[in-house]
């Protein structure tokens, strides 16, 4: 029967990964709790595939500590880890049938046959795959494969489930439905899983809370709310979720909020904070609203693309604040290419960010 209490925790302490004169990752401390789902998101070459390697011990740290369950592990190879991993390229083998591949890894531990082949059973049960047992790799879906990769790795009970982009060979369709099963038996397992993608849709979809990373280190961590809701600077702003960035000047604080010059308009924002000087607007599309006539706090613009989508529709405003980007309900008063408009928001929804200097800017 498969052990289904929390895990280890994953820990940290001042980790540094160097390859020759690159440094891969930077001094990294975090702190990942036992029964939770944590998501490194980022671009491509932020860190964070590298961050899941050393958890694996598929890489050695240069400097600094990793503990997994409280145990210090720095020093130990990957074979002698409580930790599976699930691959972007599921790495089944073609030749082995289905409940061979889940019980790979059993045998190998020289787990007696018929205990590995009844835990593989389990395993396959687990993942919506009672009775594929006698098929082959080549017979399922790629939905299907990565279930089989999924119930290979916790069959071996480990004490951390790392998947490395386990859905980029999926359509879109077929990824939101797998990654809801992952989260599913992550929860119901009560499994330690660190995830790494860089779709942020993903990472909010699934995680308890998510790493996100830049040049080798991180640069916010929070739940997916948090993130959203109260990013820490133009970077995240911008890759969680659709923003517009909008230039402005924090002129004063009071009671009432933080009054802002935009566009030429003197604003007052009751719920966002920014230091005096400059900032930006974080103006998700979502709260963009748009009308034939002006209202207090609203800009001239004008519509310059548009685009029915069935669930929404996509405007994307030329003003004096820049583009905006907008996404309404397939419902609201349509407005065409060329249609002179007014934009607003409303004042109490927005966040500020403050502006970071262009030779302090991290890059991608």
């Amino acid at each position: 029967m498969l052990n289904k209490t929390p895990k280890g925790s994953v820990r940290f302490e001042g980790v540094v990964k160097r390859f020759g004169e690159v440094t891969a990752l930077k001094p990294l401390d975090l702190d990942i709790a036992p029964g939770t789902l944590v998501t490194l998101l980022g671009p491509s070459g932020c860190g964070k595939t590298t961050t899941l390697r050393l958890i694996a011990g598929l890489e050695s740290a240069t400097e600094g500590r990793i503990l997994i369950g409280g145990h210090d592990v720095t020093h130990l190879s990957a074979t002698y880890r409580k930790v599976s991993m699930v691959f972007q390229s599921y790495a089944l083998f073609p030749h082995m049938t289905v409940i061979e591949n889940v019980a790979y890894g059993l045998t190998v531990k020289r787990i007696p046959k018929a205990e590995a082949h009844a835990r593989a059973e389990e395993g396959l049960e687990m993942v919506g795959l009672k009775g594929f047992g006698k098929r082959l790799p080549s017979e399922l879906s790629g939905g299907q494969q990565q279930r089989v990769a999924v119930a290979r790795a916790i069959v071996l009970e480990p004490e951390v489930l790392l998947l490395d982009e386990p859905l980029s060979n999926l359509d879109a369709k077929l990824r939101r439905h797998v990654r809801e099963e992952i989260r599913q038996i992550q929860q119901r397992l009560g499994l330690t899983a660190v995830y790494v993608t860089h779709d942020q849709e993903e990472a909010m979809a699934v995680s308890d809370r998510i790493i996100v990373m830049k040049n080798a280190g991180i640069a916010q961590e929070g739940t997916p709310r948090d993130l959203y809701e109260r990013p820490a600077n133009e970077f995240i702003a911008d890759f969680i979720g659709d923003a517009n960035l909008l230039p402005c000047e924090v002129s004063g604080h009071g009671d009432s909020g933080t009054t802002i010059r935009l566009g030429g308009e003197s604003l007052t924002l009751p719920n966002a904070e920014a230091p005096l000087g400059s900032a930006a607007l974080v103006l998700r599309p979502h709260q963009v609203r748009i009308s034939r006539v002006p209202a207090p706090g609203s800009f001239a613009a004008e519509v310059s693309y548009a685009a029915y989508l069935g669930n929404q529709i996509q405007y994307t405003l030329t003003s004096a604040l820049g583009e905006v980007f907008a996404v309404v309900p397939p419902g609201a008063e349509p407005f065409a290419v060329g249609d002179s408009v007014f934009l607003g928001f409303p004042s109490a929804e927005v966040q500020l960010v403050p502006v970071v200097a262009t030779d302090q800017r991290m890059t991608t």
